[in-house]
């Protein structure tokens, strides 16, 4: 066939003269068949009508872009992810004034849900001369923005749902490309690498769990008096579930050497895979909560060093926590009084001075 030929030849020709390269390898005892299947594949195909569909609503209010029920689920899933979030909240918190209208306590639940879900939720509580009293939290798992301006929705357990008196929630939320209605997280992009971590560990515990982490094969070629490979079967047998990681004894009067060989088949694959995914993973997560490795308690490499804590704070917390403070002084331009506050940023080295 000539390359022009070949050139010009449609998926479907190409295709069939597969097959029958196929057909013809087979007639042919002992041949090596060789064949190609499946077209790339794009990843995001799938998901794009997603975007288009932007928030669905019931006519009464907008349902999330994400999962609020998957994002806090896999709040938990690795502790790199949620050591991060916490750390931010810990820091935003500390950094917190309360003032008559927001409560340190209420502060922190607005925080956390902003940090996991990308929005949060606080309720004004205002006298029947319209000057606000207090300023009350309301799950963001639960609470869900009306098609109508200014509404909100409760969603409480079962069927129960109460709207908000109408202007009453404020809403703080993370800017998304796809829509305006809600917020996404920052970390979306390693959520996969979250849960893969997650299933990772999951693996490795049922792994372990099923007392075939030491499998090998035991390949015996020596001579064995009668009942010698009956018992060694039986050790074998008891090495297994609880009281793995036994030691076996083997004794072979004028046996020669070789004649008893251990073949691991599993262990150090799985070991290296699951080091490796572990640590891709991490970084992976480290990378999108802009996090510095030595604030969340992980050992550096052997030989290598993350520098001073407390300069890391300090670029941390000049790029990442004060943006957020300004994002969240935004409730008071919505509420009319300046009901959050943030205390100067200060250094332990300047306390001391």
């Amino acid at each position: 066939m000539s390359k022009g030929r070949a050139r010009r030849m449609g998926r479907a020709e190409v295709s069939h003269a597969a097959a029958g390269a196929i057909d013809a390898n087979r007639a042919r005892p002992g041949a090596v068949e060789a064949f190609s299947f499946g077209d790339p594949e794009p990843v995001n195909s799938r998901r794009d009508i997603l975007d288009m569909l932007q928030c669905w609503h019931n006519g009464r209010w907008y349902e999330p872009p994400i999962s609020v029920e998957g994002l806090a689920r896999s709040f938990r899933a690795s502790p790199h992810h949620s050591s991060a979030i916490l750390l931010k909240r810990n820091l935003l918190v500390r950094s917190f004034v309360p003032t008559p209208w927001l409560s340190r306590a209420t502060f922190e639940k607005l925080v956390q849900d902003y940090l996991i879900f990308g929005f949060g939720f606080i309720e004004q509580r205002r006298s029947l001369l319209g000057t606000l009293l207090t300023l009350d939290h309301t799950p963001a798992k639960f609470t869900r923005r009306g098609v109508a301006d200014g509404s909100y929705f409760y969603l409480g357990n079962g069927a129960v749902e109460t709207e908000f008196r109408r202007g009453s929630v404020v809403q703080v939320m993370q800017p998304d490309i796809n829509q305006e209605i809600y917020g996404v997280p920052e970390y979306l992009s390693a959520l996969q690498s979250a849960l893969l971590n997650e299933a990772a560990t999951l693996f490795r515990r049922k792994y372990y769990l099923n007392g075939s982490h030491a499998g090998f094969i035991l390949h015996a070629t020596g001579e064995f008096s009668d009942g010698d490979v009956d018992a060694i079967r039986d050790a074998l047998k008891r090495s297994k579930g609880p009281g793995n990681f036994r030691n076996l004894f083997v004794h072979q009067p004028g046996g020669k050497d070789g004649g008893i060989k251990i073949l691991p088949i599993s262990e150090v694959g799985a070991k290296d895979e699951f080091l490796g995914i572990k640590n891709v993973t991490r970084d992976d997560m480290l990378a999108a909560h802009r996090t510095p490795p030595v604030l969340l308690g992980i050992v550096p490499a052997q030989g290598s060093t993350f520098g001073k804590p407390s300069e890391a704070v300090d670029m941390f917390f000049e790029l990442e926590i004060e943006p957020i403070q300004a994002r969240l002084l935004e409730v008071n331009d919505q509420v009319g009084v300046a009901a959050v506050a943030f205390a100067p940023r200060t250094t332990p080295e300047a306390s001391a001075a």
